[in-house]
């Protein structure tokens, strides 16, 4: 438990050095435009999709422990040629290399994280959501800092971070899982009763779910700055709600974590995305800095409540053999959901407005969740 908590807050540090930084200096260091920046990190989005289902299926069908290798040298090796190499294209090509084996090493994580038996999955996975936060706000908050010494300092202190994965990695994560199938006392003949056609029919919903959650979420970092100074409300007051975020993350996910404990897993992960998907509703009205407030507190509320109870839920219902491809399923939908969610606001807030974007992101995350509930009851009757 501890190691998976230790090294998701370093990957996600280390992962969090790379985003803030990427479109600033392609745009003012290497001269190239804000539209190809803008394809820059859709690629880097896009590779960390397919490293994430690669992780699934790695972890399912080779050596997790290998794999966990190899994902970490390929972001170690991909870190070090950009302490020396930094110019155009070389940037962009080996932070897209880098995307791909943060990918894989996110599923990993997630994956060891299902198979810890010291705690409830439910409790692990929500501690493990504290670390990623937790870790994003370590790598955004250095990275400010340390980019005034130069680029090269930025990506030596990364490789630092992806060293000391690495020796986490030959050290801790060397583990036995010849005991998978009995992992969680798991009723293995009532595993195999289950519809394996109203399984996967209900994966795909909860993926459908998950993507429409994170193409949503994206709007506050897309479009939401642009629309509130739209407002004549400051960059730096925009900036606060974030910290709001990050914040109540860190103080509350556990508090949350243990009343939530005593309730139906799958019941709370609707409590916390209709509160989410409120929060868009709200959106609509909103024209006041402490209105906007108001909404991202909603959404970090029922973000807090549901979000890190999905991959709990997907490892409850993952046959053991497939325990990676589930969870390298919900990390690819939660990457392409954030690859998809500027192109999809910046076109759809020219096209139709702000407030017609936000009506339509609540449609999405509530009619998605209308899916999964209705597809839940129907792989319940087919039993």
């Amino acid at each position: 438990m501890k190691s998976v908590l230790i090294y998701s807050l370093l990957l996600n540090s280390a992962s969090s050095f790379i985003w803030p930084l990427t479109t600033m200096y392609m745009h003012n260091n290497l001269g190239q435009s804000l539209t190809v920046a803008g394809i820059v990190l859709f690629l880097i989005s896009s590779s960390i999709m397919l490293g994430s289902l690669a992780g699934g299926f790695l972890f399912d069908n080779w050596s997790p422990y290998y794999s966990s290798l190899f994902s970490i040298l390929l972001s170690l090796a991909s870190t070090i040629i950009l302490i020396f190499y930094h110019g155009w294209p070389m940037f962009a090509i080996m932070n897209i290399i880098m995307g791909f084996g943060n990918g894989i090493n996110l599923t990993l994580m997630n994956s060891y994280a299902s198979l810890v038996k010291s705690k409830s999955t439910r409790f692990v996975f929500n501690i493990l959501y504290v670390g990623v936060n937790v870790g994003v706000v370590i790598g955004t908050t250095m990275v400010g800092y340390l980019f005034k010494f130069g680029i090269t300092t930025v990506f030596s202190v990364a490789a630092i971070f992806f060293l000391v994965l690495l020796l986490m990695t030959i050290f801790d994560l060397n583990i036995d899982f010849s005991d998978r199938e009995n992992h969680h006392n798991v009723n293995h003949h009532a595993k195999k009763s289950q519809s394996k056609t109203g399984s996967l029919s209900l994966l795909l919903k909860i993926c459908a779910m998950v993507l429409a959650i994170y193409m949503s979420y994206s709007l506050w970092e897309s479009v939401m700055p642009v629309h509130m100074t739209n407002l004549n409300i400051s960059f730096e007051k925009y900036s606060i709600v974030w910290t709001v975020n990050g914040t109540m993350i860190v103080l509350l996910q556990t508090l949350i974590s243990k009343m939530g404990a005593a309730y139906n897993l799958r019941h709370q992960i609707y409590l916390g995305i209709v509160i989410f998907g409120i929060s868009f509703i709200g959106l609509i009205f909103a024209n006041k800095y402490y209105e906007f407030m108001l909404m991202m507190v909603i959404l970090t509320f029922g973000e807090m409540i549901a979000i890190p109870n999905i991959p709990a839920w997907l490892s409850s219902m993952a046959p053991k053999k497939d325990e990676g491809k589930y969870q390298g399923l919900f990390n690819s939908m939660m990457s392409f959901g954030r690859a998809l969610g500027p192109l999809y606001g910046g076109i759809l807030a020219e096209d139709i407005g702000y407030n017609s974007l936000f009506g339509l992101s609540a449609f999405l995350i509530l009619g998605t969740l209308l899916m999964v509930i209705l597809g839940f009851r129907k792989m319940k009757l087919s039993k």
